[in-house]
């Protein structure tokens, strides 16, 4: 197999990764609720259960698995995946990292107003403004199942499966590129095109910190602590 032939096949790969993980939780989800609506439980109903219940089964059960059998089938084993315990220079990446993040965050919101331009809005954020008492349960979640299991799938698996083939930079930009695309299927409004590119840039970020650190628990924790930011600011 030649080089390009090579990349192409890790592109193709990495992207039915992406999405395959969104179909397979959107199964579960499915089935689940199905099972729960014959005991008389109804999910449109209880908010927070619901987006509780999708937390666990997307990022948690659906991005968990389909890494795992990624790992199996392409014979990469789980240590392809690089963790360990963070160190006192992990723990300064994760607050470096954090910061930076905030920062880009509130410069990109800022760039946005300023341009006049639209953003859609994540559905998460929808729900929860109609009942505060979901990003209470959504903190926890960020930290155990949010920032793992994404960072899992997309900087893991992803990435590192884009890093045998590409430059560590281009690969930390396609599978930056393949995190924001997998997003547009949780936005309402317009202006997807809008943040789509803040959650690339962010990403970016993300990718970065993995690459130099070859610990996946530092993005993870980044990730995590940054929507349990958010969610915190939105419940107050």
């Amino acid at each position: 197999m030649t080089t390009l032939q090579e990349r192409l096949r890790a592109v193709g790969v990495t992207i039915g990764i992406g999405f395959g993980s969104l179909v397979a939780g959107a199964l579960l989800l499915t089935v689940v609720s199905q099972l729960l609506s014959l005991v008389g439980v109804q999910l449109q109903n209880r908010p927070a259960l619901r987006l509780g219940l999708s937390t666990v089964l997307l990022q948690g059960v659906a991005f968990g698995g389909v890494a795992l059998i990624y790992l199996r089938i392409s014979e990469r084993g789980v240590g392809f995946i690089q963790l360990r315990i963070p160190t006192r220079r992990d723990i300064g990446w994760f607050i470096g990292g954090l910061i930076s993040l905030l920062i880009t965050v509130r410069a990109l919101s800022a760039i946005i107003a300023y341009l006049g331009f639209e953003q859609a809005t994540n559905q998460i954020i929808e729900v929860g403004q109609e009942a505060p008492a979901v990003f209470l349960v959504l903190i926890p979640l960020s930290f155990l199942l949010v920032g793992p299991g994404e960072e899992l799938l997309h900087r893991g698996v992803i990435q590192g499966t884009l890093r045998e083939s590409f430059h560590p930079a281009r690969a930390i930009i396609l599978a930056s590129l393949i995190f924001a695309m997998v997003h547009v299927f949780s936005l309402q409004g317009n202006g997807k095109f809008v943040y789509i590119g803040v959650v690339f840039t962010l990403a970016l970020v993300l990718g970065v910190a993995y690459e130099l650190t070859d610990n996946l628990a530092v993005p993870a924790l980044i990730h995590g602590a940054l929507w349990s930011v958010r969610y915190f600011q939105l419940s107050s």
